[in-house]
């Protein structure tokens, strides 16, 4: 004797495996967009009282480099506590020492402080130590550029999303983005790590990582939103359950495979090797792509069914959300496939073809004339 379902006797994680998956997301989306809510304000308060830790690209400094000889970063580090420079930033990169500290540039006797200090520590000449003033407006014009590639992009991936997709799933995934957005320049706030030119590349860079498992979602959403069994027959919160199930495993696995090289540079570039400019760089990336992955499912998909639930065809069918249990909807899914959209040159091919197989249509096939004799 068989069991009725053959599935549920598998674990968890054979049923995450197989993508079995089967969460009731409308509970979900209720608490993720709670802890969204809370998590934005705290971000947004921490911007607006304690402001960013910039770096020396947007405030302005020094930076100094000598050889490391035999000096190590907690060396170099205790020397510059010892002179006032205890916020200074250390990084050693094969021979080189280098020292990072927000300096007025016309201080002529700070800066000859930090370069005695440095050059007794690692052993070497005073006049060996090279010294790079840095100046603010190079990170006024930094700051200038990225901003305008972000409006740049936003207001072509919102052309593009309306036109790929419509509108509402344009506005869903651009408030999305904007949560990543928020949440991840708001989390170097809250921690107050330092903010480089490395951290602005990173911000952009994830705006594409942000936005493609949002994508994923709603490729999915409208592929079974255009099935004639579920199209206006099912609420959509239903349909987009369904496909939040379906590519739940698809999202958790991209991500995984991008985070896990993004914690080797982080752990092994950054704390192994001392690369202070890879630490930068990966912590922006690591928290773009979990907030991004977090936000595909649960807050682009959760406004997305409140856009749609105000559309007529699915207004009447928002209080049978729920009503549908995923095997049915799955059922459904199954025998009734989305309709294939056929060319004009298809149907065209297809017309002209049936004229020629008309005939056989009936089931008769007409005999083959004889042919005849001439007579002598």
């Amino acid at each position: 004797m068989t069991d009725a379902n053959p599935t549920e006797h598998l674990s968890t994680a054979s049923r995450l495996y197989r993508n079995q998956v089967d969460i009731n997301w409308p509970t979900w989306w209720r608490r993720g967009l709670t802890f969204s809510a809370v998590a934005v304000v705290i971000c947004l308060g921490s911007l607006l009282f304690r402001g960013l830790n910039l770096g020396l690209e947007f405030e302005g400094g020094a930076v100094w480099e000598a050889e490391a000889n035999t000096a190590d970063a907690g060396d170099v580090r205790s020397a510059m506590a010892d002179i006032g420079f205890a916020g200074a930033t250390i990084q050693i990169s094969g021979d080189i020492v280098q020292v990072r500290a927000e300096v007025d540039t016309a201080d002529d006797a700070a800066s000859q402080q930090v370069a005695e200090a440095l050059a007794e520590v690692t052993g070497t000449s005073v006049n060996d130590v090279v010294i790079n003033d840095i100046s603010s407006s190079w990170g006024d014009e930094l700051t200038t550029k990225a901003l305008r590639a972000l409006v740049v992009f936003l207001v072509v991936i919102t052309v593009y999303l309306t036109l790929r997709l419509e509108w509402r799933m344009a506005a869903a995934a651009l408030i999305a983005l904007a949560h990543d957005i928020v949440l991840t320049v708001g989390i170097y706030s809250v921690f107050q790590f330092e903010v480089t030119s490395a951290t602005v590349i990173a911000f952009l860079t994830i705006l594409g990582y942000s936005l493609y498992d949002t994508l994923v979602v709603f490729d999915r959403v409208r592929e079974n939103e255009g099935r004639p069994a579920l199209n206006g027959k099912v609420a959509f919160a239903d349909i987009m359950s369904l496909s939040a199930n379906q590519v739940f495993m698809r999202s958790v696995n991209t991500t995984l495979t991008s985070v896990m090289p993004i914690i080797s540079v982080l752990v092994v570039g950054s704390i192994g090797f001392g690369a202070v400019t890879l630490r930068e760089f990966a912590i922006a990336l690591l928290v773009g792509l979990l907030s991004g992955t977090y936000s595909s499912l649960f807050v682009a998909a959760p406004v997305l069914v409140a856009l749609k639930n105000r559309e007529p065809k699915y207004a009447a069918l928002v209080d049978l959300a729920g009503a549908t249990g995923r095997d049915e909807l799955s059922a459904m899914v199954a025998t009734a496939p989305a309709a294939k959209r056929t060319r004009p040159d298809e149907r065209r091919i297809s017309a002209g073809t049936a004229k020629r197989q008309t005939p056989a249509a009936s089931g008769t096939i007409p005999p083959r004339p004889r042919k005849q004799k001439r007579r002598g």
